[in-house]
């Protein structure tokens, strides 16, 4: 069971981190054809922040996106995980929230912004991760 729950907890870390560096990528166009590319996303920042100055967009967008990078990189290596975890639950919920009100909850619903700030959430909850820098510092 232990071993069981051990995977599975590195499945949801490893799944949390790609999908944080992929919305990355596609923001620096590394998916090709199929990224979002900088100025769609900036545009898409102004939109999902609706309720606040477009001027902010791209201030926001620069630290949405070092963000990020930032928890995505951590998750992938394992350390820190309980702390970067709670970081990504609170980061996806903020964007979950301002989605829902922006463009409405079905959109939020729609791309699981509320499933993957809970799965965060719940990575953050363990206090032991297997096959991660934190194991390999804390032995």
């Amino acid at each position: 069971m232990k071993t069981q729950q051990d995977a599975a907890i590195f499945l949801l870390r490893i799944a949390l981190a790609f999908g944080f560096l992929s919305a990355v990528a596609s923001r620096l166009n590394l998916w090709g054809s199929q990224s979002s590319g900088w100025k769609n996303f900036v545009r898409y920042t102004a939109e999902t922040n609706s309720f606040l100055p477009q001027s902010w967009a791209s201030s926001i967008a620069v630290l949405s996106t070092a963000a990020e990078l930032s928890i995505g990189i951590l998750l992938l290596l394992g350390f820190q995980v309980k702390r970067t975890a709670w970081c990504a639950s609170i980061l996806t919920l903020f964007f979950a929230i301002a989605m829902s009100f922006s463009f409405g909850i079905k959109e939020s619903l729609d791309y699981s912004v509320f499933v993957f700030s809970a799965g965060a959430f719940l990575l953050s909850s363990f206090s032991r991760f297997e096959w991660s820098l934190d194991q390999f510092l804390n032995q």
